[in-house]
């Protein structure tokens, strides 16, 4: 018999697993599975829990937030042999399960996770760390670290933009040189991401349509420090209509890419603090990491598939 941990956080977006554990139990035990099962006890349980298992595992479930999953990826990329993770997603914002098809409602997320096709899906490492699908700097970035969970829970989205807007007047801004590819220049900014997903704080295509995830390069978009308050309601609409506007942002990819500023600037990486550095790397580990999602979603979502639709 296959041998499946399953990891959940219990007190994830609005503790949605409860009522439906026992028939996500059953849809993994029925796909031929003898679980193990672990609902994490505190702030990095999953991680600890991932790195330190010494039993052969065919698959680790996860279930709980992007924090969550977080957790669970660093710490399988941290062994030697990595086994194929399915997500069961039950956060606030769920970006990365979004971008990959993953279903939102629990049993069929579960089904997938044990019955869905393996994808090889890009990691990013960032310094000594790792992240999944979001490493980012400057305005808002702290809002879902610092956002307690019964607030997330209450307001879902809206907590993460209450919070926010009441920072709009006193934005930081950060000079920083950024290299990637030969290429070096230096400005002011206001906000910076480096991505590899379709949506980001619930916002999909924010970052375009075209995202691949297996393609070994990353989505970065920089934004300047705008000049006025228009400029900065200007900034904020083409985000959310999916348009770069070259007057106040740089957009580009790449597999590696370099920032380095004066001060020590605070990062989030998938949601979570992800400490203050003047100096950062960030670099495409690309299909680092096996994920389970829909059969029938690989195509769109590899680089295969899409030189396939292309012909």
């Amino acid at each position: 018999m296959k041998k499946a941990l399953f990891i959940y956080n219990p007190n994830a977006g609005k503790e949605l697993l409860k009522p439906k554990l026992s028939d996500i139990l059953d849809i993994i035990v029925k796909a031929g599975y003898e679980v193990v099962v672990y609902p994490t006890q505190s702030y990095k349980d999953a991680y600890r829990k991932v790195v330190s298992f010494t039993e052969k595992y065919d698959r680790v479930i996860c279930s709980g937030g992007d924090g969550t999953l977080d957790e669970v990826v660093t710490g399988m990329m941290e062994r030697t042999e990595k086994v194929p993770i399915g997500y069961i997603p039950t956060g606030t914002t769920n970006d990365f399960a979004n971008s990959l098809h993953i279903p939102k409602d629990l049993l069929q997320a579960a089904d997938t996770a044990v019955s869905g096709a393996e994808f090889g899906c890009d990691i990013g490492k960032f310094n000594d760390d790792v992240f999944v699908y979001i490493a980012a700097f400057g305005l808002f970035t702290d809002v879902s670290y610092q956002t307690k969970q019964e607030m997330k829970n209450i307001l879902g989205h809206l907590a993460y933009l209450l919070e926010g807007m009441t920072r709009l007047f006193d934005i930081p801004s950060y000079k920083i040189k950024v290299s990637h590819d030969g290429e070096e220049f230096e400005d002011e900014f206001i906000f910076g991401m480096v991505t590899n997903s379709r949506s980001v704080g619930g916002f999909r295509n924010m970052i375009g349509k075209n995202v691949i995830f297996d393609d070994g390069e990353f989505e970065v978009t920089l934004i300047k420090t705008p000049k006025n308050p228009i400029a900065l309601q200007e900034i904020i609409a083409s985000l959310l209509i999916s348009q770069i506007d070259t007057k106040y942002m740089y957009s580009f990819r790449t597999k590696e890419i370099h920032f380095e500023s004066v001060e020590e600037i605070p990062w989030t990486l998938d949601g979570e603090f992800g400490g203050e550095h003047d100096e950062v790397n960030i670099y495409n580990c690309q299909r680092g990491l096996t994920i389970v999602v829909p059969a029938k979603s690989v195509k769109d979502l590899s680089l295969e598939g899409r030189k396939k639709k292309e012909k």
